[in-house]
Parts: C-alpha cells; structure tokens; sequence
C-alpha cells in the first residue's frame, strides 16, 4: 500500500471531500460566509482563498493518497489569512503561529498512521519556513459534521492548551526545540510529536 502526502493546489482541489471542497468556514468571516452559502458559490469562494494564499504566502494544505486514492487532508495559514480565527473566545492566533485551520481523514482511512502524516507534513513544512509554532482552536465536544480539530486530538499529538475553554480551548505546538536539534528533522519531528492516538478522533465531516 503505497501512501503519499502533496500539497494542496488548485490542481487537485476537488480531490478534497465534496462537503470540504465546498465549506468555507475559516476562509471567510461569518457575514461573508453565509451570503456565500446563500449565493450558491462557496466552491469559487474556496478556490479563490486557496489560490490567493498560495500566491502572497504559500503552501496551506497537504492532501494524504492512499493507493492514488485521496484519504484525507488538512488546512492551515497565519492567522492573517483566516477571518474566523477572530471570531472564537480564546483569540487571537499568537503573532508568531500559524493556526492549523481543519484536519479530516476519510472513515475508511483511519487508524493507519494517516493523521499523524497530516501533522508531520505541517511540522515539517513550518519548520523548514521558520515559523516557531502552530496554533489551532480545538473543540472539546468534537462533534461530527465539524469544521475543527477535537481538542483531545490536538492534546494526543503533543499540543499544549495556552488559553483554556469549556467549549473552544486554544492549544499550541512549540516548533523551536525541532529547529535547535542538530538530528534530521524528521527524527527531531518523531521526538516533538511522539506517538500519536487513532485517527478515529478525526471526525467524518
């Protein structure tokens, strides 16, 4: 079984789940948001933010193949470029993070070590840019259907919560100490990230 991680492009957008490909959750703010639902064109709405992103900042996302076969993806930018991140009781994003948006692996993916590709492939591009953390907004329900992160999951995959909430906490994974190691960064990502729980916690969207 042969598994592969790229980044998002406008290439293989529509490689993303239909419901995903047409959300726009982070991307816009929410007066914005549902004028687009409204409209009927979330789906230009989505490629519009990914092709401007791309273009001023540069990669936002990576997409998982399994066999060819697209298994699950996540998104992710500085706080800059995500209107909704403004919008939650525990903002705002640090200035020195990017804020990991979504993450979402198909059910018939989970378990196999995917999520933990996600994460790592994030890491990994950061660090190599010189971003010193990534933040995200967990949610502690982790209810299906979501556009977040359960809380618990971000907890598994070594973030620590730095702004606590009974419903939307914000966490942060400290990207430095990878930077300082002289090993590969690859083995001083294995160390950051540790072992990490099923990716059952990534909810079907």
């Amino acid at each position: 079984m042969s598994r592969r991680l790229v980044n998002i492009t406008l290439d293989n957008l529509d490689d993303l789940p239909r419901r995903c490909r047409r959300c726009v959750f982070w991307e816009l703010d929410p007066v914005s948001r549902d004028r687009a639902v409204e409209d009927g064109d979330p789906d230009l709405e989505k490629e519009a933010w990914i092709s401007s992103t791309l273009l001023e900042w540069g990669s936002c996302g990576k997409i998982v193949y399994v066999d060819n076969a697209p298994a699950g993806f996540v998104l992710y930018a500085p706080p800059l470029y995500v209107p909704r991140s403004v919008a939650f009781p525990t903002s705002p994003v640090s200035a020195d993070a990017v804020l990991l948006m979504t993450a979402h692996i198909l059910p018939e993916f989970t378990g196999g070590g995917l999520g933990r590709m996600l994460v790592q492939g994030v890491a990994k591009d950061l660090t190599r840019r010189a971003v010193k953390a990534i933040e995200a907004f967990g949610d502690l329900k982790g209810e299906e259907g979501g556009c977040m992160v359960p809380a618990d999951y971000l907890l598994s995959v070594g973030f620590k919560t730095v702004r606590p909430h009974h419903r939307y906490p914000r966490l942060r994974l400290e990207l430095k100490s990878a930077l300082s190691w002289r090993e590969d960064v690859e083995v001083a990502l294995e160390r950051l990230l540790g072992s990490m729980t099923p990716e059952g916690a990534l909810r079907p969207v």
